[in-house]
């Protein structure tokens, strides 16, 4: 059996080049996470600097990987025909390949002080967090924003013609290229270059990656379960629209402590603080859409990680995010630990779980495979998932405990005051990493050979009743664990709030901050896998038996 549309195939390779990036990447994350609790470990050959550096950048470039994959697979099947100039697209995934390689070595230069300096522009390195990249890269990095966004929209039909999604992914690809414009140039004035450093990272997320994020989150709800494409559309549109009007402005968050003036203090609070609004609602969106019917649960592991993707944007982007957004609290959560782990369930939760959802999806199609094996799928998603949450835990509570001996007490941190106080928690760190470093390995091991192994017979059959834990998730009750889980961000909020009294701020008792960062946290997180854990199963109820991909009933061969 064949895909309708062949240039669809494109997409298989930068999924597998994702799965190889996102190994790399959180191999790269257990030595950081082993540096911090000996920072000796690999001195002089990996030093921890340039460890966080190709972690960050790699962890950018796989979840771009996926991002692509999945455009280049949906693409044709939105435009109702093949992509155009597959060549492109093929010098697209050397040139990322090629990109990856250049920043690897360019890092160690970096490290030495070679940055490359040539008419007032650093060509191998800058240094910028996330903007590492010197002209060099950033030029090559544009040129293929540049050929993804004219691949699309010249695939797409007539403009009079898109819907929701098409708006979506034109918007979305086509921002991708302006955005990063902001960071080409160099500005010697440091607070100007932060504000254009967070005009690239902070409106890729909000402005950019969000909107595909949407779209893309959107259509697959329609192939998996054939959800109604005008609600999604609405769903896609508000959800866009949302985004926009509370993200574009809610970047000055990242104004509060670089030197700008203070009216952003009022203006980043504000708008930040309705940031998590279009994630609640994309959230609720998810449950509707796939209750639209009783469709069975045909493809596990796919729709386990688009779930995995939407909860995690909501608790990590969405909660954790909204808890350090106001001026009063960030005051003390910048720039700790406490940041650490809202961007890991963020940036990874959100845009790296949809990846390995399209890629988990489409390449049973790309590879002829109707009836798969799914339970090293949900093996991988379980050990990612718990994974990532320990370390966000791990996170949140050592930046707790960060805040009051550094910011309160003012012990020094090169002394070994800090790190002594986090001991704890920076041994977490590589446990759960390890976690999540297996889940990694079982995702990569079962993607890259799916298909090639022997599927045993009724391998995916669960017979067992839909009652108790099992039984058909109600949006009441969907509703609870949306609620429960906003009352533990509450917690984390007043948490962080509570640095600002007098008891605490002077007399530097940390009784009440400790106190409700151990119920906030622990909270929030235990509720999120008990919510993520009885929506599925409630979705693992409806297949009794397996059956055939959608899409490979909806893309018939081809003679």
């Amino acid at each position: 059996m064949q895909t309708e549309y062949q240039t669809q195939r494109l997409s298989l390779r930068f999924f597998m080049l994702m799965l190889v990036l996102f190994v790399v990447q959180v191999i790269y994350g257990m030595i950081l996470a082993a540096q911090q609790v000996d920072p000796t470990l690999l001195q002089g050959w990996l030093n921890f600097n340039v460890a966080r550096a190709e972690h960050l950048n790699l962890g950018i470039m796989w979840i771009v990987c996926g991002f692509i994959g999945a455009i280049l697979f949906v693409g044709p099947l939105l435009a109702k025909r093949e992509m155009v100039a597959p060549w492109l697209i093929k010098f697209l995934f050397y040139a990322v390949i090629g990109i990856v390689i250049w920043n690897f070595f360019t890092q160690f230069l970096a490290e030495r002080g070679i940055a490359g300096w040539w008419l007032g522009q650093p060509w191998l390195q800058q240094g910028l967090e996330y903007l590492e990249a010197g002209r060099i890269a950033g030029l090559l990095i544009l040129v293929g924003f540049l050929i993804l966004a004219f691949v699309v929209l010249r695939t797409f039909p007539r403009v009079r013609e898109w819907n929701e999604v098409h708006w979506g992914l034109g918007l979305g690809v086509g921002a991708l290229a302006v955005v990063w414009v902001f960071g080409l140039f160099y500005v010697v004035r440091l607070d100007l270059q932060e504000y254009f450093r967070w005009f690239v990272v902070h409106y890729w997320v909000e402005g950019v990656w969000e909107v595909i994020h949407i779209s893309l989150i959107g259509y697959f709800l329609v192939l998996m379960f054939k959800a109604d494409v005008k609600s999604v559309g609405f769903a896609v549109f508000w959800g866009i629209a949302l985004v926009w009007l509370s993200g574009l402005i809610g970047n000055a968050h990242h104004y509060f402590w670089i030197g700008t003036p203070e009216f952003w203090q009022f203006w980043g609070s504000l708008f930040s603080a309705l940031e998590p609004l279009p994630l609640v609602f994309c959230f609720w969106h998810i449950y509707l859409d796939a209750h639209t019917n009783k469709r069975p649960l045909e493809n596990a592991p796919a729709f386990y990680f688009l779930l995995g993707s939407t909860v995690l944007e909501l608790v990590g982007a969405g909660i954790l995010g909204f808890v350090m957004t106001f001026a009063l609290t960030n005051v003390w959560s910048h720039g700790t630990w406490v940041t650490a782990g809202h961007a890991h369930l963020a940036l990874f939760g959100t845009f790296g779980m949809l990846g390995i959802a399209a890629a988990y999806y489409a390449t049973p199609i790309l590879r002829k495979v109707p009836q798969f094996d799914q339970r090293l799928g949900k093996l991988g998603f379980w050990l990612v998932f718990i994974g990532v949450l320990g370390m966000a835990f791990a996170f949140a509570i050592g930046g707790t405990v960060q805040v009051f001996v550094y910011r309160i007490l003012g012990l020094d941190w090169f002394g070994g005051d800090v790190n002594r106080a986090m001991g704890t928690y920076k041994v977490m760190l590589p446990l759960f990493g390890l976690v999540l470093t297996t889940g990694a390995g079982v995702l990569a091991y079962d993607l890259l050979t799916l298909g090639r192994r022997v599927r045993p017979q009724n391998a995916d059959v669960d017979a067992r009743p839909a009652t108790g834990w099992r039984r058909p998730l109600t949006g009441f009750e969907a509703g609870i664990w949306l609620l429960l889980m906003w009352l533990f961000g509450t917690v984390i909020t007043l948490g962080l709030l509570s640095f600002n009294l007098p008891h605490v701020r002077v007399a530097g008792d940390p009784t009440l901050p400790y106190v409700l960062a151990g119920v906030g946290y622990p909270g929030l997180l235990l509720v999120t896998l008990l919510f993520v854990w009885r929506f599925l199963a409630s979705m693992e109820a409806r297949a009794s038996a397996p059956v055939m991909s959608p899409l490979l009933r909806v893309l018939p061969a081809q003679s």
